[in-house]
């Protein structure tokens, strides 16, 4: 592990402190009530903390930030190390978790909520049950599946959602300038290189250490920013996992 960290810090050139409190883990199925997220409601083992809440206002689900999470969550004493990367969580409230799939999908086929343009990132506000629509070849399963996604071209309000007018959102351009961070064992180093390829959030893809010139591959994390080392075989191995590498974009 020492050497390890060593060669990390051959490639990374600068280091960051790590920060202590108490570990908790994301819950695998995230529901709320009364409108409001709690880091209750997000965390096994919150303890007091617990009460904080995250958002309010909602109606049948919340798409959150992981990153405001997890700052909100370190803020408040807990450790949350977001091990397979999450870019975004979602929640729904109790009465939609109620609901079976297949009593959701009885209400129609997955349509759009409002016109979208091409480029835009899909949210869950975007996106209804019709019993207008026509089902398309390719529809998904589930909302959960689309969320988060960018749009190919111009979506049209009402009409069914199909798998080929999406596409991952590319976070990552060629030639930006990405902090690539390496964390293990309680070290922390970080870098800023040159991506020289485009990246969704869970892909791999190279960028070059501009003073040295060397060639590193990483895992996009989200916009300018990805990882090494043992948080990067993390995410790699969540994309086997549907339900967590919807997570990650």
């Amino acid at each position: 592990m020492i050497r390890s960290a060593i060669l990390a810090a051959a490639v990374l050139l600068t280091a960051a402190p790590a920060f202590a409190g108490t570990p908790v883990d994301l819950r695998a199925d995230i529901g709320f009530s009364n409108g409001r997220v709690t880091l209750g409601d997000l965390f096994d083992g919150a303890g007091p903390a617990g009460r904080v809440v995250v958002a309010s206002g909602l109606g049948a689900s919340a798409v959150l930030d992981a990153g405001r999470v997890q700052a909100l969550a370190m803020n408040n004493g807990l450790e949350w190390d977001n091990p397979a990367g999450f870019r975004r969580i979602i929640a729904k409230a109790d009465a939609a978790r109620a609901g079976s799939t297949a009593a959701r999908h009885s209400a129609g086929v997955l349509a759009y909520a409002r016109n979208i343009g091409a480029g835009e990132i899909v949210q869950a506000s975007d996106l209804v049950w019709s019993k207008e629509a026509v089902a398309a070849s390719d529809a998904p399963r589930d909302a959960d599946a689309v969320i988060g996604m960018q749009a190919r071209k111009p979506l049209r309000e009402g009409a069914a959602v199909g798998q080929r007018d999406l596409a991952a959102a590319m976070v990552v351009k060629r030639d930006d300038i990405v902090r690539i961070a390496y964390e293990a064992d309680g070290v922390s180093l970080s870098l800023q290189a040159r991506a020289t390829q485009a990246a969704a959030v869970g892909d791999v893809f190279t960028a070059m250490n501009p003073t040295s010139k060397k060639v590193i591959q990483a895992v996009c994390t989200g916009p300018g920013e990805a990882v090494v080392g043992p948080r990067a075989e993390q995410m790699r191995a969540a994309q086997s996992d549907p339900r967590l590498y919807a997570a990650l974009r």
